[in-house]
């Protein structure tokens, strides 16, 4: 019979239930990652994660290739506010003003992807994604 310890607690039973990796972290790690995405044109992150990052970037694309308030404040529930480039323009007035005139002309496949190999601490799968340009 299994010991009748505290729950997801160090202790007596030890640790019964892992609370794993939310929704909501998930999706505040991927904010946080097509926000780098949209300042810096590139990005590492592991192959678990370049998908969901390619469809959200594409969303923001979308987003600002539309171009309108309407459009602006949808792409600002996602992008993070405060994170800047070198030059001190942030990522949303970057996306509007930069990236969606770039791909004005293209319908889709803004996004490439290089598999870069195995990470050295975890051996986990590492992939660069990046703007098409």
């Amino acid at each position: 019979m299994a010991s009748q310890g505290r729950k997801n607690v160090h202790g007596k039973a030890g640790v019964r239930f892992k609370a794993g990796y939310t929704a909501s972290k998930n999706k505040s790690m991927l904010r946080n990652v097509v926000s780098e995405l949209i300042v810096h044109g590139q990005v590492k992150v592991t192959s678990g994660v370049t998908q969901e990052l390619v469809t959200l970037a594409a969303k923001m694309v979308t987003f600002a290739k539309q171009g309108d308030l309407a459009a602006i404040r949808e792409a600002g529930k996602v992008v993070r506010p405060g994170i800047k480039d070198a030059n001190g323009v942030e990522a949303l007035d970057k996306l509007f003003k930069e990236i969606g005139p770039k791909f004005k002309d293209r319908n889709g496949g803004y996004t490439r992807v290089f598999k870069l190999g195995a990470r050295k601490g975890d051996n986990a799968e590492v992939d660069l994604v990046q703007w098409v340009d």
